[in-house]
C-alpha cells in the first residue's frame, strides 16, 4: 500500500497507542471495544516506521479505518492507495462500502469527499452491519432502511428508515456540493448524534438518537467511474 503518497488533512493531536517493536501491537477489531487485531494482520506489509514519526502513525491508524474490500458492492474496488473508492460504470445500480471498522463508544471524526461527480444520488453517512450496499435502480441506499443514516450531497435531504428527515444544512439558499470539497463528519456515540462540517464551518446536528450499536462510516454512490476518498481522522477536536 502507497500509505505516504497520500497526502492527508490531520486535525486530531492525540497520538495512537500503536507500538511498532518486536510484538505485534493491537489494534480495534471490527467494532471499537469489542477484540482486537494485530496490527501485521491489518496493515499494508511490510510498514517501515524506523522511527514512527507521528504523521506515518496517524497515517496507519487512518489506513485501519479505512474503506473495506471486503464490505462493500460488487461494484467498486479499493485504490491502492487504500483510501478511494471507484464505482465502475454499472448501469441501474448504487453501490456503497462501509469502513472496516465501526464505532459503539467514543466521539469520532473523519473526512469525506468526491473526487468526480455526483450524479443523481450522493450519499455519506453512517450503517450498520447490516445494511445493504448494492440495490438496482439510482436511489439513496445509505438511509433506504431503519439501518442506515445518510446526507445526499446533491438535494441536501437527510434520509432514515426510507423517509426524507428535513433539508440540511437548516438555512436557507444551502450551498451545493462542490466536487473536491472536504466534509468532515463527526458521531459521538455517548450523545447518540451525528453531525457534519464543512471546511470549518460546523453545520450542526443531522441525526439524534442513535442506536447503542455498532456504526459504520459508510457512503453510497451511482455516478459511473466516480471516486470517493474517506480518511479517518481520530477523536474530533472541540472549538
Amino acid at each position: 500500500m502507497e500509505l505516504a503518497k497520500l497526502t492527508l488533512p490531520w486535525r486530531d493531536c492525540s497520538q495512537p497507542p500503536i507500538s511498532f517493536g518486536l510484538k505485534a501491537p493491537l489494534v480495534p477489531g471490527p467494532c471499537r471495544g469489542q477484540g482486537h487485531l494485530p496490527l501485521d494482520q491489518a496493515a499494508p506489509s511490510p510498514v517501515h516506521l524506523p522511527h514512527h514519526p507521528p504523521f506515518l502513525l496517524r497515517q496507519v491508524r487512518a489506513f485501519h479505518h479505512a474503506f473495506s474490500t471486503n464490505d462493500c458492492s460488487r461494484n467498486v474496488y479499493i485504490k491502492k492507495n487504500g483510501f478511494t473508492l471507484h464505482r465502475n460504470p454499472i448501469a441501474q445500480s448504487t453501490d456503497g462500502a462501509r469502513t472496516k471498522i465501526g464505532f459503539s463508544e467514543g466521539r469520532h471524526a473523519w473526512e469525506v469527499w468526491w473526487e468526480g461527480p455526483l450524479g443523481t444520488v450522493a450519499v455519506i453517512g453512517i450503517a450498520t452491519k447490516r445494511a445493504a450496499m448494492q440495490c438496482q435502480g439510482y436511489v439513496a441506499l445509505l438511509g433506504s432502511d431503519d439501518q442506515s443514516w445518510g446526507w445526499n450531497l446533491v438535494d441536501n435531504n437527510l434520509l432514515h428508515n426510507g423517509e426524507v428527515n428535513g433539508s440540511f444544512p437548516q438555512c436557507n439558499n444551502a450551498p451545493k456540493y462542490q466536487i473536491g470539497e472536504r466534509i468532515r463528519v463527526i458521531l459521538d456515540m455517548e450523545d447518540k448524534t451525528l453531525a457534519f462540517e464543512r471546511g470549518y464551518e460546523f453545520l450542526g446536528v443531522a441525526f439524534r438518537g442513535l442506536p447503542k450499536v455498532c456504526l459504520y462510516p459508510a457512503v453510497s454512490a451511482v455516478y459511473g467511474n466516480t471516486e470517493v476518498t474517506l480518511v479517518y481522522l481520530g477523536k474530533p477536536l472541540d472549538g
